[in-house]
């Protein structure tokens, strides 16, 4: 069983880290006129992951839930596949390290891709076709019946638990979801980085993710859906736009991917069998 060092009550919140949020001294400007004012921020950090001693990667990212972020990367990049393979984590949010230990060495592959620099903005913007993505990467194929309604409450949803995003226009949201409600929300600068903690809250809590769905706030790309397959859902609900390459690997990996889910309206891409119209709304 893996061990976790001085988990605080609030198992998604690292112990010693801010809540994200920084306050900024400013000039507003209205036309011709201005005035002082202060801003909140979201706050951006740098974590180095060291796994076995060994420096791994480095990743931008906003200074909330950085266990199941780091959980969730090293899922993300076929280091681990659950989270009985960590034998300790320990973070250190002051000096912006995370100290993995694991059961196993690490394997030469992923030694030889490691003391990489992971922006927040945009992952590491390649292609999915690499040999750990197929590995990891999983097909959907269960049964996964959605109604319109559902859709539009789940991102109302993710909407309502945003507050970090009303607060300061800078953060990505991504939540777990059952087709009934929504079961929690992560945010960070980076909409990658959101996925990840979502993807770490599954292995960490051992939540089964094969009949959930992510509601999700940012840009349908094709790393975003290869993350929502290797998390294992069958769908992701998102605010925003797709792009072509997102929507051909959606349509293989078997994914409903729906965008632009918004006012009462969405576009189902790829897989809208599974979403059907209420039956009141029929009649």
């Amino acid at each position: 069983m893996h061990k976790r060092e001085d988990l605080p009550e609030d198992r998604h919140k690292d112990p010693g880290s801010s809540n994200g949020l920084a306050s900024w001294q400013t000039v507003k400007w209205s036309g011709q006129a201005h005035a002082s004012a202060v801003e909140i921020i979201a706050e951006e950090k740098a974590l180095t992951l060291y796994v076995n001693e060994e420096e791994f990667a480095t990743v931008l990212c906003s200074p909330l839930a950085l266990e199941p972020l780091v959980y969730g990367f090293l899922a993300s990049e076929g280091v681990i596949r659950t989270a009985g393979e960590v034998k300790q984590v320990r973070i250190d949010p002051g000096r912006g390290t995370a100290h993995i230990s694991l059961h196993a060495p690490l394997s030469p592959d992923k030694r030889a891709t490691s003391k990489r620099f992971v922006g927040s903005c945009c992952g590491k913007s390649r292609e999915f076709y690499f040999q750990h993505d197929v590995r990891t990467a999983k097909t959907f194929t269960r049964q996964l019946n959605l109604s319109a309604a559902a859709c539009y409450r789940l991102m109302e949803w993710l909407e309502a638990n945003s507050s970090g995003f009303a607060m300061t226009g800078g953060l990505h949201n991504a939540g777990l979801c059952t087709v009934e409600k929504g079961l929690f929300v992560h945010s960070d600068i980076g909409r990658h980085n959101a996925l990840d903690k979502v993807f770490g809250t599954c292995l960490m809590e051992q939540i089964p993710a094969g009949d959930k769905i992510i509601a999700f706030s940012g840009r349908l790309s094709s790393e975003v859906i290869l993350k929502a397959a290797k998390i294992g859902v069958g769908a992701i609900i998102s605010r925003s736009a797709p792009t072509d390459l997102a929507l051909r690997l959606a349509k293989d990996l078997g994914m409903t991917a729906v965008g632009f889910a918004r006012s009462g309206q969405m576009n189902a891409y790829t897989h809208g069998e599974r979403i059907q119209a209420d039956v009141e709304s029929r009649e």
